[in-house]
């Protein structure tokens, strides 16, 4: 059987400031409360990032807000959350990382078979005119597919 994957969240806004290259999935080591609080819908990509730091991999900045009905033993929402990934991934985007100028970023957190997922995008920042090509490119997207569409009516 397949696993089902349900997504969690979608970083739209790296979507528009990064050029991705790559695209990997890394599992997320959290506690209890922060898997309780995404099954609720609750998770803030705001300025997370990806950083590596002494072999391992860790996610920056993600904000999973407080479990709602939890006790005294709630997590903290900004807190930093260990990736898991192999080893050998891990030097590949490490020289990337270092040689190129390249950025991690979450685009996706998603549940696979139970599981909490993230997608990081091995990007580049776009410059603002990257941006309005981007934007132009989707526009006239657009305008071809209502053109297609009205053609067949």
């Amino acid at each position: 059987m397949a696993d089902s994957v349900k997504t969690i969240a979608t970083n739209r806004r790296a979507f528009h400031d990064y050029a991705f290259d790559e695209k990997i999935e890394c599992g997320v080591e959290l506690v209890g409360t922060e898997v309780k609080s995404l099954r609720a819908g609750h998770v803030s990509f705001a300025d997370a990032y990806a950083r590596i730091r002494s072999g391992e991999l860790w996610l920056v900045g993600l904000n999973i807000p407080p479990y709602s009905h939890a006790s005294l033993f709630n997590h903290e929402s900004t807190r930093e959350r260990r990736l898991l990934i192999h080893k050998s991934e891990l030097r590949r985007f490490k020289r990337r990382v270092d040689e190129r100028g390249f950025t991690l970023i979450p685009t996706r957190l998603y549940f696979k078979g139970g599981l909490v997922k993230v997608e990081l995008g091995l990007g580049k920042g776009k410059r603002e005119y990257d941006k309005r090509q981007s934007i132009k490119q989707r526009d006239q997207g657009r305008d071809a597919d209502r053109e297609a569409r009205d053609r067949f009516r």
